[in-house]
């Protein structure tokens, strides 16, 4: 028997080095799943139009005399450099909206953080009922701050349900006309709020805490504080980071609560936030630069405290 070999043909040769070089490149740009990129270029599209665009055009406002000009209009907006940052740090107003805003993460951030994995764990363990108080609870998130705001003023008011609940021991002048309660009873409002948002995050978490964990400590004779605190506080850690992060930016954003219930930040500017006091500038007394100075330090701020978040929560690590 003849055995033949047959010649390689020239579509058969190895790639060249610089068409191997050029491919590996194009994998590493592109990962081993090019399609991957084109079903998530919608979401990324959307980022960069609603959130990539807009805050590189503020950072760049910041730095300009900039005003409102009609459409097609051309006007000077001259570079003044960091003249804006200047009279922000300057301006006791800004520094106290910071302040404040400060304070409101303090209460609002570990409250929001106790009460919804306590009310989480509470209603994970109800048979009957359970879709009816959970909805209970997600009611005040869905609906309007507008739409509730009214009934909050009615209980906080000086002749308000709560003090007269109170009597002698309520404040004077009442909550939310008293500079030292003003930004304290918003936070308990933001946070009564939004609680059924994160209990739903709570509720995920704890559907996926092995039975065998609690069976566990019943057996070592854990009882119930015991058994919380040893078992499902560190088996629901991610979700507690992401509650901490998604607290501390949508309360360092607040708006709507100190516009709608104190009058735009009153009294005299004990509840006002940075954002309120951005539009206040930006739009009331028309100076966008100012304005925009004003919201690229808090996006710096925000980064800053949740890498701070992440870092000493131990979302690394989760």
């Amino acid at each position: 028997m003849t055995v033949v070999h047959a010649e390689p043909r020239a579509g058969d040769a190895d790639p060249s080095p610089a068409r191997r070089g050029r491919s590996s490149r194009w994998s590493g740009i592109l990962g081993r799943n090019p399609s991957g990129l084109l079903f998530s270029a919608p979401y990324l599209a959307f980022v960069a139009v609603v959130f990539a665009f807009p805050l590189g055009f503020a950072v760049w406002i910041s730095f300009h005399d900039y005003f409102f000009a009609a459409p097609g209009a051309d006007v000077d907006r001259p570079f003044v450099g960091l003249d804006n940052y200047t009279n922000v740090l300057s301006d006791p107003d800004v520094r106290r909206s910071f302040l404040n805003i400060g304070i409101f993460l303090i209460i609002n951030v570990p409250l929001t953080v106790v009460l919804s994995l306590v009310l989480a764990t509470l209603l994970n363990q109800v048979v009957r009922g359970r879709v009816f108080l959970r909805v209970s609870f997600y009611v005040p998130y869905v609906t309007a701050s507008v739409a509730i705001v009214s009934v909050w003023l009615f209980l906080f008011s000086g002749d308000g349900l709560v003090n007269e609940v109170l009597g002698p021991l309520a404040p004077d002048p009442p909550w939310l006309i008293n500079s030292f309660w003003a930004m304290p009873s918003i936070a308990f409002f933001v946070t009564w709020k939004q609680l059924g948002f994160y209990i739903l995050l709570y509720l995920a978490a704890l559907q996926n805490v092995p039975r065998e964990l609690y069976e566990a400590a019943a057996t070592d004779g854990a009882g119930r504080l015991r058994t919380f605190w040893s078992v499902t506080v560190p088996a629901v850690r991610p979700a507690t980071v992401l509650v901490v992060l998604l607290s501390t930016i949508i309360g360092a954003n607040l708006f709507t609560e100190p516009y709608l219930l104190t009058g735009g930040g009153g009294p005299n500017g004990a509840s006002a936030s940075p954002v309120l006091i951005m539009y206040q500038r930006g739009i009331e007394q028309g100076t966008p630069g100012v304005a925009a100075a004003i919201g690229v330090i808090l996006v710096v701020l925000v980064l800053l405290v949740a890498w701070l978040q992440r870092r000493f929560v131990g979302g690394g690590e989760s």
